[in-house]
C-alpha cells in the first residue's frame, strides 16, 4: 500500500479523497494555486504545495509543477479526482516514466476512450451496442449527406474530441444540415483544436443512462448499475439519481453484463463509467469516461461501497474487493450539484460566504469544501457542492432531498438550490418521467433565460 498519495485537484473531490486517504492511514498531499491558498483541501491534508498562479494552466493543469510536488514531497502515487488532468494520456505517460502510480487507468485506455470515434469502434468491438451513424470521421459535407440520408434525420454531428456540448449540433432535415456542419466544424476547431466531427442519429427523446464499471487490470471486472442522469442544462448534468426510474431489473443486468465483460477483456484498471443514451428499451452507446464521476456518491449510497478506496486499493496492486453476486442495490439515491450561480441565467457567483450550514439527519451526506469565510474564487467551476440522499425508495429520497434543501445554508453567494426546490414540485420529476431535453424546456418556460 502506498504511504502517501498526491491529490491533483481541487474542492469537494480533493476533500473527499483526502478523507479516503485518512480512514486508510494514507499521508495526502494538497496542491493548489494561489487562489487556493485557504481551501478546505488544503488545511485538511497532512501536507501542501502551493504549484503556480490562479489560472488552471499555470498550476492545476501544470503536469511539470505537479510531478516536482510528487518528488518534494515523496508522493508515491497521484488521485486526479475529475477534470483538471483525469483524462490526460500524457500525463499518465510522464508519471509512469517518473516512478509514480497513477490511481486510475493505462495511459493506452485513457487515448482509446478520449477520441469518441475511436471509443465508439472499440465499444462496438467489445460487444456494446452503438448509436447508428457514420464509421468514422465525416470529411467533407458530401459524406455528411450521403450519411445522414442512410442513417435518416434527425442527426447530430459531434467533434471527436468534444465535451461540455461543444462542437455539436443538430440538423432536423436535409435543409440544416449543412449550417449544423460547419457550424459543429467551427466549434470543434476553436474548442479543441480539431475540427474532425461525426454523425450519428439524433433520438427523439432519450434518457441518459451511465453503467458504473470497476476492474482491476488483470481481467476482473464488475458492474455496480446504473444512474439516470437525464436532467442536463446546455448537456450539463444537474441531478443523478440511482436506479433509473426507467430501468427494470432485467435491463440492468443485462446491460451491466455487457458492460463489465467489455472492460474485464481490455483488462481495464480503476472505475470507469460507460455511458448510454437509452429510448424505447434499448441502450446505445456514447462515450466511456475513464475516471470517477462527479455523481459516484449515489452508486456508493446504494451499494454501500467506497470507491475511492478500491481505486487506492487495486492502483497499489491490491486485489479488487467487490464480487459481483454480492453488489446487491438497496433504497434510491439522488444527487443534485450545487453551483454558485445566479438565476435565471445561470451567470457565476463567486464571493465570500458569510455564513455556511450543512444539512444533516438520516440518509443525507454533503460533500462541500465550503465554510463560513471561505471565498469562491472566480477562476473554477462554479461546482460548490453535492448533496446526497438516500431512502428505502425513491418518494423516501425525494422527500429526503425537500427537507435536506430546506436546511442548507449558503449565504453570500447566489446558488442554484432554488432551482431544485421548484424542480421537486414538478409532477414529471415526482413520476420520474423526463427526458435529456426535459429541463432545457423547462427552464425555457419558466426561468426565461436570457
Amino acid at each position: 500500500m502506498f504511504d502517501k498519495i498526491l491529490i491533483a485537484n481541487r474542492g469537494e473531490i480533493a476533500l473527499r479523497v483526502v478523507r479516503a486517504c485518512r480512514e486508510m492511514g494514507i499521508r495526502s498531499v494538497a496542491v493548489h494555486s494561489t487562489a487556493d491558498n485557504d481551501a478546505m483541501h488544503v488545511r485538511m491534508a497532512d501536507e501542501s504545495v502551493c504549484i503556480g498562479p490562479p489560472p488552471s494552466s499555470a498550476s492545476y493543469l501544470s503536469i511539470p509543477a505537479i510531478v516536482a510536488a510528487c518528488e518534494i514531497t515523496g508522493a508515491q502515487a497521484i488521485h486526479p479526482g475529475y477534470g483538471f488532468l483525469s483524462e490526460n494520456a500524457s500525463f499518465v505517460q510522464v508519471l509512469e516514466d517518473h516512478g509514480i502510480t497513477f490511481i486510475g487507468p493505462t495511459a493506452e485506455h485513457i487515448r482509446i476512450m478520449g477520441d469518441k470515434i475511436t471509443a465508439k469502434e472499440t465499444a462496438k468491438a467489445l460487444g456494446i451496442p452503438v448509436v447508428p451513424g457514420s464509421e468514422g470521421g465525416v470529411p467533407d459535407f458530401e459524406t455528411a449527406r450521403r450519411v445522414a440520408e442512410e442513417i435518416g434525420y434527425p442527426v447530430i454531428i459531434k467533434a471527436t474530441a468534444g465535451g461540455g456540448g461543444r462542437g455539436m449540433k443538430v440538423a432536423a432535415d436535409a435543409g440544416a444540415l449543412e449550417v449544423a456542419f460547419r457550424t459543429a466544424r467551427a466549434e470543434a476547431k476553436a474548442a479543441f483544436g480539431n475540427d474532425e466531427v461525426y454523425i450519428e442519429k439524433y433520438l427523439q427523446r432519450p434518457r441518459h443512462i451511465e453503467i458504473q464499471v470497476f476492474g482491476d487490470g488483470r481481467g476482473n471486472a464488475v458492474h455496480l448499475g446504473e444512474r439516470d442522469c437525464s436532467l442536463q442544462r446546455r448537456h450539463q448534468k444537474v441531478l443523478e439519481e440511482a436506479p433509473g426510474p426507467a430501468i427494470t431489473d432485467e435491463q440492468r443486468d443485462e446491460i451491466g453484463r455487457i458492460c463489465a465483460d467489455a472492460v474485464a477483456r481490455i483488462n481495464y484498471i480503476g472505475a470507469g463509467t460507460i455511458e448510454f443514451l437509452f429510448e424505447d428499451g434499448e441502450f446505445y452507446f456514447i462515450e466511456m469516461n475513464t475516471r470517477l464521476q462527479v455523481e459516484h456518491p449515489v452508486t456508493e449510497a446504494v451499494y454501500g461501497v467506497d470507491l475511492v478506496r478500491e481505486q487506492i486499493r487495486v492502483a497499489a496492486g491490491g486485489p479488487m474487493e467487490f464480487r459481483q453476486e454480492a453488489l446487491i442495490p438497496r433504497g434510491h439515491a439522488i444527487e443534485v450539484r450545487i453551483n454558485a450561480e445566479k438565476l435565471p441565467n445561470f451567470a457565476p457567483s463567486p464571493g465570500r460566504i458569510s455564513q455556511y450550514h450543512a444539512p444533516g439527519g438520516l440518509g443525507v451526506r454533503m460533500d462541500s469544501a465550503l465554510y463560513d469565510g471561505y471565498r469562491i474564487p472566480p477562476y473554477y467551476d462554479s461546482l460548490i457542492g453535492k448533496l446526497i440522499v438516500h431512502g428505502r425508495d425513491r418518494p423516501e429520497a425525494l422527500a429526503r432531498l425537500k427537507r435536506a434543501l430546506g436546511e442548507l445554508i449558503v449565504d453570500g453567494v447566489d446558488t442554484t438550490v432554488p432551482l431544485f426546490q421548484a424542480l421537486l414540485a414538478e409532477p414529471d420529476i415526482q413520476r420520474g418521467d423526463y427526458s435529456i431535453h426535459w429541463l432545457e424546456r423547462w427552464l425555457a418556460a419558466n426561468l426565461a433565460e436570457g
